[in-house]
């Protein structure tokens, strides 16, 4: 009898091993929650929020002279490609590589800043976090802005490239201011949304982190999409070379595609996905 109790036993333990497999085999095989992603964000936001004034302008400006490398080298590929539309295909790849550089360098950039606080703020909703996010905002975008202004400037006044390469760059920089203020806000939002989506996808990217930046900001090339970080290195250009005012600069371009920006990112997917996340841990009503 005890013989037969102790193989009973036995298969349980090997019926629960087997059961313990299959969940971790499940587990593994089971794609991350979004609320596990909100998690991650809502993690990396309050750090972020927490970070010292002087910490986010000197990041800002690290961010706003590296992005500068998009516009470089997109200008490098056109200039050396023959003037066909599969060259233009491959010339927007550089667009990604002022993105890599800031992302992978954790490099406050910010339009990746409509996603990462928002969260914290959408979550607590406390002054506190409201003014942290507003101070974070303003530091980020004025250090991004200058960096951008540094570096348009010395691409212009440097004879650091040759002529093909002067050409391509203009090209690129007059593309850039060739849109109506209505069309540049609409340009703008559809580059914010993508660029959130971007940080939103990247907390489990892992090894996929390079490709679905270089994918999702070539998007942002291909479609024009206006970034107002990137975008301002490109346009500035035009006013460090005497092509464009100050005042065409801001009107035309940086306003409409900082006000595009700002709603792709917040409202369509900050929002949204606090949004789906929240109500998915929402108590069940008294009827369910």
């Amino acid at each position: 009898m005890e013989a037969r109790a102790a193989q009973r036993f036995g298969q349980n333990q090997d019926d629960q091993g087997e059961s313990d497999h299959r969940a971790k085999t499940v587990k593994e095989r089971t794609a991350i929650s979004a609320q596990v992603v909100y998690d991650a964000i809502l993690s990396e936001g309050e750090e972020e929020l927490r970070r010292s004034t002087s910490a986010l302008g000197f990041s800002g400006l690290a961010a706003g002279l590296s992005m500068g490398f998009s516009f470089l080298t997109q200008g490098l590929l056109q200039g050396e490609l023959p003037d066909t539309p599969a060259s233009a295909l491959i010339a927007k790849l550089g667009y990604a590589i002022g993105f890599l550089i800031v992302i992978l360098g954790r490099q406050q950039l910010f339009t990746e800043n409509t996603l990462t606080p928002i969260i914290p703020l959408l979550k607590h909703k406390k002054w506190i976090t409201f003014w942290n996010t507003m101070r974070l905002w303003s530091v980020v975008f004025f250090a991004n802005w200058l960096g951008t202004i540094i570096i348009a400037w010395v691409f212009a006044k440097a004879e650091i490239m040759d002529e093909s390469t002067r050409s391509a760059l203009l090209q690129i920089a007059n593309h850039a201011m060739s849109h109506s203020f209505g069309l540049t806000v609409v340009r703008g939002i559809f580059a914010g949304w993508l660029i959130a989506m971007l940080v939103w996808l990247l907390p489990f990217a892992e090894t996929g982190r390079v490709a679905v930046i270089i994918l999702m900001t070539y998007v942002i090339a291909l479609g024009s999409f206006t970034h107002v970080v990137a975008g301002s290195v490109d346009t500035f250009y035009l006013v460090a070379l005497g092509i464009k005012t100050w005042g065409q600069y801001l009107l035309s371009f940086m306003l409409p595609t900082l006000c595009g920006n700002v709603l792709g990112g917040v409202a369509l997917v900050a929002a949204l996905n606090h949004a789906q996340v929240t109500a998915g841990n929402a108590p069940a009503s008294e009827n369910d």
